[in-house]
């Protein structure tokens, strides 16, 4: 049984209850603030429903009164308080017009090391410094549509948790086992070490088409930042580069390659479909 929500009528932004909603759009702020709290941002109903149900415990709740009778039941059950008010004022705290209409604070679960992540995976996405968190989040979304494992993330790669990477992802944040490596230069050697082969995703028309890419019971592809793809170190120590094959036409029109999201979800379905 479930406790009833606990609704606190608010009107003004200052309000020091609120701070942890404020400028959601400051990345700089939010990362020393959601750091210091272990907290993240859970926009719209759809992804607060999917981080409860995945054990994400509530701080709280912000959100105009439309949505407190469609998330009754899980705002009854998370138990945290419930700020509501009008879209004005949500809007002045969040720095935007909340479209979604309602937010959540939540609080980040511990994140498991990259052993225990991949213990069980056979087919892994690694991620290496992509600095978008839109693209992290789509990534995301493809990985857990598609049927990857998990995802493993360089030191440097932007937080999955964001509020702009849970939003895109759809929550599929929650569903993908994730870790992050603590050391860039050997964060490799753990997933060889544990049976991995490593495919690094490049452009270059030398790679191996992914059709033809070497298989094995366990493979990690690599992905590179958004700019300049795979650093020259991490192409060096995977197994074997591959490519994504590009069409005649669209060679002779300049396109040679993919951005990495549409890039990611191809990739994805080639790894998994391969087994």
């Amino acid at each position: 049984m479930g406790s009833m929500a606990r609704l606190v009528p608010v009107a003004d932004p200052a309000d020091p209850r609120l701070a942890d909603y404020t400028r959601l759009r400051d990345v700089n702020l939010r990362k020393s603030l959601e750091a210091e709290h272990g907290l993240f941002i859970a926009e719209g109903e759809k992804v607060i429903r999917r981080a409860l149900a995945t054990g994400h415990p509530a701080r709280s709740f912000l959100m105009a009164d439309r949505w407190v009778e469609p998330l009754a039941d899980a705002l009854d059950e998370a138990g945290a308080p419930v700020y509501v008010a009008a879209d004005a004022v949500v809007e002045a705290v969040a720095g935007f017009p909340v479209h979604r209409g309602a937010l959540a604070s939540m609080r980040r679960l511990p994140l498991p090391d990259v052993a225990s992540v991949v213990a069980r995976a056979r087919r892994l996405l690694v991620l290496e410094d992509l600095v978008d968190h839109a693209n992290v989040g789509a990534i995301f979304r493809c990985a857990a549509a598609l049927g990857v494992d998990a995802v493993v993330l360089s030191p440097r790669c932007a937080d999955p948790l964001y509020r702009r990477a849970v939003k895109v992802s759809m929550g599929a944040v929650f569903a993908v086992p994730y870790a992050r490596m603590e050391h860039w230069r050997d964060g490799l050697d753990a997933l060889r070490a544990a049976g991995f082969t490593l495919l690094a995703l490049t452009p270059d028309a030398s790679a191996v088409p992914l059709a033809a890419a070497p298989s094995g019971d366990r493979v990690a592809l690599l992905l590179g930042s958004e700019g300049d793809g795979l650093t020259s170190h991490w192409l060096a120590e995977a197994d074997a580069p591959v490519r994504i094959p590009m069409d005649t036409g669209a060679l002779a029109s300049g396109v040679d390659s993919l951005n990495v999201v549409a890039a990611a979800a191809i990739a994805c379905y080639a790894l998994v479909s391969g087994t």
